[in-house]
């Protein structure tokens, strides 16, 4: 029988044996913020740590969702195919997204930008109305509230009508609501399915927050709305009010938003969904569609956003409810002050993650001290995600601006090409510096001793949220 001191000497190897194994594992295929956090966890808590990293250390699937995943290639490939590219030849912003994601800049489309709320809710209700053969829904949070009751009672009607309806859910995004929501629909008739349902014994093969995070409405391969906005009431967290950003896209863009949820059904259901043909042109907007996530092996939207600031000319807005940006990113918002850019970061000031805020807080004496302008949007918590890039392109979709949209969630990006698009959404982004309150250094440095030591120590977690 082994005695204390040969329990704690046998502990105190295990521990040294843990912190030498990391070193050499953690760092591989790995961001160097991230590998330092990690490496500082093992260092301290070598147990807890090989524990959690059993949990969540690495952002990938199992072999078998990775096969899956290769085999929707040829349909995402034949949209890509069918979709009418612009006449003039693509810049290198658009090359770069049809890399990334596997669908080129397409013309013929129409974007209008929904910034109310309870309008965004009753466009899509109206939209499903008027559903002829197909309705797809992706969303991180399904609610069983009035909102998701008015969302379902419209798709209930749309099954009435012989249209086929399809809801993707996020299993863990609506795990307050799923055990009343998904009745809800399946009452109505409505083919509901959980995305990523989290099991026990999953657990030991990939990562349990690995999520799906799109929001999508598909209305007969004709129409859709991309956005941050999920099927909830506004005010689903007590004293909060969200806003948010949708676009209702008409156009053969749609093909391309089709194509991700038909890939993201069949990772789910193994079942493939007839291929619908291209939209008929509806307008002159250039739209592209760009996923991203962890089964397309690279973060997608980090390189974006990086190439967006790397080429700003005159000025940029990001618009972003958790920002918290990686070294890659800091170094280019810094380049583009230097080389005379606006650089404009507009977050919430309401906030609904403490720690997520905390960790964000800690970035924001860097960010001044370059010279990066930072407003704090009143009163509401502003959960719309988008970018633009000198009045010529914009960004609007589920994506944020922080290492869990960058590496760990399945998200949608719209990329609106020219000045008229994108335009809008430099309308759009004037309202919420209007409505904001704007950050200098000398005020953010007044703040409590005690409150700079919490920012500091949620940082050193910062690439792991």
């Amino acid at each position: 029988m082994l005695d204390l001191p040969s329990l704690t000497l046998t502990y105190l190897l295990c521990e040294w044996a843990v912190r030498l194994v990391m070193i050499v594992v953690i760092p591989l295929r790995r961001p160097p913020e991230s590998a330092r956090s990690w490496l500082l966890l093992v260092l301290f808590l070598p147990i807890p740590a090989l524990i959690l990293y059993r949990l969540i250390g690495r952002a990938s699937f199992p072999a078998w969702r990775t096969a899956r995943f290769a085999a929707t290639a040829s349909e995402r490939s034949r949209v890509a195919r069918d979709l009418p590219v612009p006449a003039h030849a693509p810049d290198r912003l658009s090359r770069l997204a049809e890399a990334l994601g596997g669908f080129p800049a397409c013309d013929g489309n129409r974007v209008d930008l929904f910034t109310d709320y309870d309008a965004t809710i009753d466009a899509m209700v109206a939209a499903i109305d008027g559903a002829r053969t197909q309705v797809h829904l992706l969303t991180y949070i399904f609610a069983d509230d009035r909102t998701g009751t008015k969302i379902a009672d419209a798709l209930g009607r749309a099954v009435a009508r012989g249209v086929a309806v399809r809801v993707l859910i996020d299993a863990l995004g609506s795990r307050p609501w799923i055990k009343r929501s998904l009745p809800m629909l399946t009452a109505r008739g409505v083919d509901a399915r959980l995305a990523l349902p989290v099991r026990f014994a999953a657990l030991r093969r990939t990562r349990s927050d690995l999520r799906n995070h799109r929001k999508l409405c598909l209305i007969d391969g004709e129409i859709a709305f991309v956005g941050s906005q999920n099927i909830v009431d506004r005010d689903f967290k007590p004293g909060i009010r969200n806003d948010e950003l949708v676009g209702r896209v008409e156009g053969p863009a749609t093909a391309a938003l089709e194509a991700v949820f038909a890939g993201d059904w069949y990772l789910e259901t193994e079942t493939r969904l007839a291929p619908l043909p291209v939209a008929r042109t509806a307008g002159d907007a250039v739209l592209q569609a760009m996923p991203s996530g962890p089964d397309f092996g690279v973060p997608g939207y980090e390189r974006l956003l990086i190439e967006l600031v790397h080429g700003a000319e005159r000025r940029v807005a990001i618009v972003s409810p958790y920002l918290i940006p990686d070294e890659a990113l800091l170094t280019a918002l810094k380049n583009g002050v230097t080389r005379g850019v606006e650089i404009n970061l507009i977050v919430s000031q309401v906030v609904d993650q403490r720690l997520v805020s905390l960790a964000q807080r800690s970035y924001y004496d860097e960010l001044l001290a370059a010279g990066v302008r930072l407003y704090r949007y009143r009163d509401h918590l502003l959960h719309a995600k988008n970018v633009s890039i000198d009045g010529r392109v914009g960004v609007i979709g589920s994506s944020n601006t922080d290492v869990r949209s960058f590496m760990l969630n399945a998200e949608i990006s719209l990329i609106l090409h020219g000045e008229e698009a994108s335009g809008r959404l430099d309308a759009a982004q004037r309202h919420y510096i209007a409505h904001s309150d704007p950050l200098t250094l000398d005020d953010w440095r007044a703040r409590p001793r005690g409150t700079r030591l919490l920012e500091n120590l949620a940082r050193l977690v910062s690439p792991l949220l």
